[in-house]
This record gives structure tokens, C-alpha cells and sequence, in this order.
């Protein structure tokens, strides 16, 4: 059963792992804020919904698994929203989008 719950571990932190190094590599290599602010969004709060999980499992106590949970429930529910309203902000204090973007929803005709 040990070896099991170290194969789990272990696959949820190099997956966490992994989508933290994706967001973060978005982050840098995006062409504006809009789009950095997705990559972080999503692959962020996978990356670390799956790093808590991986902390949760390998304490092999119910509270800390339970803990881990909520985190990652409040990660799934708040960084959506928050990355949203930032976004909105940003398009309002004027930051303009990257040439490559398709169009612009929020532009005013």
C-alpha cells in the first residue's frame, strides 16, 4: 500500500509540477497581459490544486487531506473569477492587446 500512495504522490507532483513550469514559461514568453494572465489563470491553479493534492495524500491524515481539498476547491473557484476582473481592469486603465489578437470584445464602437 506504501508503494502505491509514493506512485500517486509522485505523479501528482511531477504533474503539478509540470503545469506550474507551463504557467510559468507562459508567463514569460506571452505577448501581453491578457494572454499572461490566462497561462497563470489555468495552469496555475491546476499546477497547484495537484501540488496540494499530492501534500494532502502524502500526509496520510484525513484533516491535512481535507485541508488540501478546500484549497484546491478554493483555487478552482476564485482564480477564474479574479483573472477576469483583473483582465476587465486592465482593458479599462488601457492596456492594449497584442497584434496578433483576433479582435476585441471589450472595445468600445
Amino acid at each position: 500500500m506504501d508503494i502505491i500512495l509514493a506512485v500517486a504522490v509522485t505523479v501528482l507532483l511531477l504533474g503539478g509540477s509540470l503545469f506550474c513550469l507551463v504557467a510559468s514559461v507562459g508567463i514569460i514568453r506571452l505577448p501581453d497581459i491578457y494572454s499572461r494572465m490566462h497561462a497563470a489563470s489555468k495552469a496555475g491553479t491546476v499546477g497547484s490544486g495537484l501540488l496540494l493534492l499530492a501534500v494532502g495524500i502524502h500526509a496520510q491524515d484525513f484533516s491535512t487531506l481535507m485541508r488540501a481539498l478546500a484549497g484546491f476547491t478554493f483555487f478552482i473557484l476564485t482564480a477564474p473569477i479574479s483573472a477576469h476582473l483583473l483582465a476587465k481592469s486592465a482593458h479599462k486603465a488601457g492596456y492594449s492587446l497584442s497584434p496578433s489578437s483576433v479582435r476585441d470584445d471589450l472595445k468600445r464602437k
